[in-house]
């Protein structure tokens, strides 16, 4: 219960900032899966998506699958305690976030049609408290969707506006190269500054470092406490910078506890950026326990488990506020004074 009141602390303080970079880095990196019809299929991985009675499930390798639930479709607690009775579930119950397991056959849209599902009561109150966070965020930025929207509406009202002024001068003073001229620094600063508001969330990688770590343990080693002092030197010195934190396991031990020390691993990085340089947690994404999902190395070596039990650290920037917005004023400059 404790773990669970720091995750939706953590997932206040920064939701906000990972939503934007989550799905810029899932259009450009994951690919999508079809199922042959009537082909069965057992599945594991993170509902990352729902729409009108259609999920999107992203497996261990990142890929995409798409399922749908059948009329008679079982949503049960994969559960521990074999003392007592699992669970039951409903179908609004499965939230972007939750962790599941899929079996079902594929139809001839190539998704999968899933009749029986499996979770964990942790990994679903997890993604619930995650759920109940992201979505006033992202309302918020339709609101400010919206808002972008109307500016460029504005825009080419005013646009429009100058282009006739432009038509006035020419046919009343005969000015029509300086009209034009002016018309055209001002259009153009209104299109540079439309492209800065857009490109808010658009970030780029400034820094990328992978930390290493002993077996079974998140401790921060002497190597390790010194990458994380440069990244926050050089982070410290960006405007519109975030850190993204993501801890992973090698596949020694189970399943489910290689998840919990994956998520130590990030947390670990989080307060030592935190308490030791002041690092806002505004400024840190929601670190996040990937356990032994993506693997860099082979798991069947010493040499390959040893890589994969890591934690990587990004800074992220911010184009929008990076990016200056230049706008050519040369209008009268050959004018004598």
């Amino acid at each position: 219960m404790k773990k669970l009141s720091m995750l939706r602390a953590l997932v206040v303080l920064s939701v906000a900032l990972i939503v934007p970079v989550a799905a810029q880095q899932s259009a450009s990196t994951t690919n999508h899966t079809q199922v042959t019809s009537g082909a069965k299929m057992k599945v594991k991985g993170m509902i990352v998506k729902r729409d009108q009675g259609s999920f999107i499930l992203r497996d261990q390798a990142g890929s995409d699958l798409t399922f749908r639930l059948a009329s008679n479709a079982k949503i049960e607690e994969k559960k521990g305690n074999p003392f007592r009775g699992g669970k039951k579930y409903a179908e609004a119950q499965l939230v972007r976030g939750l962790y599941v397991e899929l079996e079902g056959r594929g139809d001839a849209s190539g998704a999968l049609i899933a009749d029986k599902i499996k979770l964990s009561d942790n990994d679903f109150k997890v993604a619930h408290a995650v759920d109940s966070t992201v979505v006033p965020v992202e309302n918020r930025l339709g609101e400010a969707e919206e808002r972008v929207t109307r500016t460029e509406q504005n825009a080419q009202r005013l646009s429009g506006q100058l282009e006739e002024l432009s038509q006035v001068a020419n046919l009343a003073k005969g000015g029509a190269a300086a009209a034009q001229e002016t018309a055209d620094v001002a259009v153009d600063g209104v299109n540079r500054t439309n492209d800065r508001i857009s490109s808010l969330d658009d970030f780029e990688v400034k820094k990328s470092d992978s930390i290493n770590f002993k077996v079974g343990s998140a401790v921060l080693s002497p190597e390790a406490k010194t990458m994380l002092d440069e990244i926050a030197t050089l982070a410290k010195g960006e405007k519109g910078f975030v850190i993204e934190v993501r801890g992973f396991a090698s596949a020694d031990g189970a399943e489910n506890s290689n998840r919990v020390l994956s998520q130590r691993r990030a947390e670990a990085v989080m307060r030592y950026l935190a308490e030791n340089h002041d690092i806002p947690l505004r400024r840190i994404i929601l670190p996040f326990g990937y356990g032994e999902a993506m693997p860099i190395a082979d798991n069947s070596s010493r040499d390959g488990r040893k890589q994969n039990r890591r934690c990587e650290v990004s800074i992220l920037v911010s184009k929008g506020l990076t990016s200056p917005v230049n706008v050519n004023r040369s209008v009268g400059s050959n004018r004598q004074p």
